[in-house]
């Protein structure tokens, strides 16, 4: 059955034959909670994973109400496809996922403590040695992560992010948007929603052409079938995936969904701080990108962290909403690779 947009309805897509199969099964290299947060509100558990035995270290931090396994198009590539190469960090943010839920102030710089507390656990602690790549408010967690280590990092990718949120649009259009956001409503208009705030209707109504791991894929558990199945569309994907995330009510509370909204509307960063993280990171080492067609952080805002930060790659894509690991998983990816070629490059020059 088609919803009101001529889009199939929830009930059309948990009854498709591929909806089983949406969150693959990457078998992890090391997967475990770790106690975060002494001192700081905790101790609280943090689940991790770690994909791929690579020398070059990962780190992805996702956004707002979303877990770990949103990255899994790049933990597929970067620590299985390629885990050999590349180790690849993912984790849930508190107050999401498999992670633990504290009812206390969250904060961006908070949320990087807990980052770093992982890093540190994990002995991913050399000079110029991790490669953070953040969306949304995960960009935002990396910026404060990246001034608390910036001789850490090796590069930083900034994605569809801010280094605060401001009102580009109209008033009323703005509160309508925020409000929105919590306002109790069907199912069928919350995923309808999230699809309009993230991606652009063009890619939505597109065909889905994604590269699902195979039998030949290292470390992957195949389903039932031997196959991973396909959608029609990629809205149909994106949909079978946030149902998979909004129908897990432990994974995913009301209250910890408001706590991260309040990290991220809070989250702030003047331009000194910026031209200090390009001083301290390198700017040769930064890259942002961000999107025409993003609902969610307004174009502006990534034109305005390009223009105070001045990073070594700055990218304004026509017709990309806000989840560019999704929406454009090719161009993402080769983008992340050639940064991560040069910095590597930019260490062997300085030893």
């Amino acid at each position: 059955m088609a919803s009101s947009t001529g889009r199939p309805d929830v009930a059309a897509i948990l009854a498709h034959p591929s909806y089983p199969d949406t969150i693959w099964k990457l078998t992890p290299t090391k997967s475990e909670y770790l106690p975060v947060g002494e001192g700081r509100g905790g101790p609280f558990k943090i689940h991790y994973e770690v994909h791929g035995k690579g020398p070059i270290k990962l780190v992805w931090i996702m956004g707002l109400g979303s877990r770990k396994s949103a990255w899994q198009r790049q933990t597929f590539k970067f620590g299985h496809e390629e885990g050999d190469k590349y180790s690849s960090l993912v984790f849930d943010n508190r107050g999401m996922g498999l992670s633990e839920k504290p009812l206390l102030r969250y904060s961006t710089s908070e949320m990087a403590k807990d980052v770093l507390e992982i890093l540190d656990r994990i002995g991913w602690t050399a000079e110029r040695e991790l490669h953070v790549a953040g969306v949304s408010m995960g960009g935002m967690i990396a910026q404060e992560l990246a001034l608390m280590i910036p001789d850490r990092i090796c590069s930083l990718s900034l994605i569809s992010t801010a280094a605060q949120i401001q009102n580009t649009t109209s008033f009323v259009e703005n509160l309508r948007t925020r409000v929105n956001m919590f306002l109790p409503k069907s199912l069928d208009k919350s995923v309808s929603d999230a699809g309009h705030m993230l991606f652009s209707d063009a890619w939505l109504d597109s065909p889905d052409d994604t590269q699902v791991p195979t039998a030949s894929t290292p470390n992957v558990e195949l389903p039932e079938s031997g196959t991973y199945g396909m959608f029609e569309t990629n809205y149909e994907r994106f949909a079978a995936q946030e149902l998979t995330k909004r129908l897990d009510v432990e994974g995913f509370p009301k209250k910890g969904f408001m706590m991260q909204a309040i990290a991220a509307g809070w989250h702030y960063k003047s331009p000194k701080q910026l031209e200090e993280l390009g001083d301290k990171v390198g700017r040769e080492r930064i890259m942002v990108i961000h999107g025409t067609k993003d609902n969610m952080i307004t174009v502006p805002h990534g034109r305005r962290l390009i223009e105070i930060l001045k990073p070594g790659v700055g990218v304004i894509k026509e017709g990309i909403g806000h989840v560019f690991m999704l929406e454009d998983t090719k161009w993402h990816n080769e983008m992340v690779v050639n940064l991560i070629e040069k910095t590597e490059n930019l260490n062997v020059g300085k030893k």
